[in-house]
C-alpha cells in the first residue's frame, strides 16, 4: 500500500539539517536535496533540487546560530517554492527566533517577533509548525494557522523514568514567566511548585539577580522549568538559590537550549545536576555530560503526518498526555 506521506516533500536549511533527517526517517520519506549556501559575496543561495509543483511541502529551520543567514534561507525557499508553484508550503520553526522582543519594552524599539512573522508569510508561507513559543501570542502575529506543540509530551515520559514525581519534588519557575510552564508540568507529575523573582540590571538585560522565591524546598528534590536558554544566569542563579533554600538536589529541563558565550562552561560548574534539554537546536559536541538532548523528531513526525493529512494536531497532542497519564 502506498505510504500518503510520500506524496509530500521535505527541505531543510542549514540551521535543522540533523532533526529535519531525524523527522523525515522517523515518517519513513525521504530528504529532499537542495542548495542552500552563499555566493561568493556572502548572499544567501538557494535552488531547490527536487519538484515541487502542485505538492505539499516542508520546510525545518532553526536558529541557534546566524540568524540572520537562516532567515533569510528560510524565506528564500519558501520564495522559491511558491514560485515553483507548490500547492502548500508550511514552515517548520522548532525554535522561532527574536521571541524575546514579542513586544515594545522601551522607547524606539521594534517589535521584532511581529517582523519575522511578518516577512515569513510575506515570503509565502502558508502555515507554521513551532514548539513551545516563549510567548503564545505570538501566534496571532501570524496571519496563517500556526501549530504550537508544547514541551509536555517530550519531557514528562523523562521524569517519570527519573523518579522526579511526587510530592518529594518541587517544579520551579526560575522566573514570573515560567510559572505556567511549570504549573502544567507539576499537575502532570502530582508535584509541588516553587517560584523565583528576578530582575535585569539596567545596563545589561540578558542578565539575571534574585529577588525572592516562594515556595518549600526544603529536603525536596527541585526541577527548574523553562523555555530557553541563552546565557545560563538565569537557571545557574535559580539553582544555587534552590539550593540554598534547602533542596537535596536540583535539576532543570529547557527546551531550547541556545547556550550563547560561557553557558556550556557556566551549566558544567553549576549546582544543576541534569540539564534535559531537546534538540530544536542542534546541540553542541561540547557539551557536559550532565546535559541529556531529548529528541523531539518523533513528535513532529506525528505532527507533519497529520497536517499532511488534514488531521487535528492538537487531538495528537491530548492523545499523547493522556496516554501519560
Amino acid at each position: 500500500m502506498k505510504n500518503p506521506l510520500e506524496e509530500m516533500v521535505v527541505f531543510t536549511g542549514n540551521g535543522s539539517t540533523a532533526l529535519a533527517a531525524d523527522t523525515t526517517a522517523a515518517m519513513g520519506v525521504e530528504l529532499a536535496p537542495a542548495i542552500v549556501g552563499k555566493f561568493s559575496n556572502d548572499e544567501v543561495r538557494v535552488q531547490l533540487q527536487a519538484n515541487v509543483r502542485g505538492k505539499d511541502i516542508y520546510i525545518f529551520q532553526s536558529f541557534g546560530d546566524n540568524v540572520s543567514d537562516r532567515l533569510m534561507e528560510m524565506w528564500l525557499m519558501i520564495d522559491a517554492a511558491k514560485r515553483a508553484s507548490a500547492d502548500r508550503v508550511t514552515a517548520v520553526i522548532p525554535w522561532y527566533p527574536y521571541c524575546k522582543q514579542e513586544r515594545k519594552f522601551r522607547g524606539r524599539e521594534p517589535i521584532s517577533a511581529r517582523m519575522v512573522a511578518d516577512l515569513t508569510v510575506e515570503a509565502g508561507a502558508d502555515r507554521i509548525l513551532t514548539m513551545d513559543l516563549h510567548e503564545g501570542a505570538i501566534q496571532g502575529f501570524f496571519d496563517v494557522p500556526v501549530d504550537h506543540l508544547p514541551n509536555l509530551p517530550v519531557f514528562v515520559q523523562a521524569f517519570r523514568e527519573e523518579g522526579l514525581t511526587g510530592p518529594r519534588t518541587v517544579i520551579v519557575a526560575p522566573d514570573a514567566g515560567a510559572v505556567e510552564r511549570a504549573s502544567d508540568i507539576a499537575a502532570m507529575l502530582g508535584c509541588g511548585i516553587a517560584v523565583i523573582f528576578k530582575h535585569h540590571p539596567e545596563g545589561n538585560i540578558e542578565d539575571a539577580e534574585t529577588v525572592e522565591t516562594v515556595g518549600e524546598l526544603e529536603g525536596k528534590r527541585a526541577l527548574l522549568v523553562d523555555d530557553f536558554i541563552f546565557g545560563g544566569s538565569t537557571l545557574v542563579n535559580a539553582a544555587r538559590e534552590v539550593k540554598m533554600a534547602g533542596a537535596t538536589e536540583v535539576n532543570a529541563c529547557v527546551t531550547h537550549a541556545i547556550l550563547c558565550g560561557d553557558a556550556l562552561e557556566r551549566i558544567g560548574e553549576s549546582d544543576i545536576t541534569k540539564l534535559y534539554v531537546t534538540d530544536t537546536i542542534p546541540p553542541q559536541p561540547s557539551a557536559p555530560e550532565k546535559i541529556r538532548v531529548i529528541t523531539i523528531a518523533p513528535l513532529l513526525a506525528q505532527a507533519i503526518a497529520r497536517i499532511h493529512c488534514n488531521e487535528s494536531v492538537s487531538g495528537l497532542l491530548d492523545e499523547k498526555l493522556e496516554s501519560r497519564e
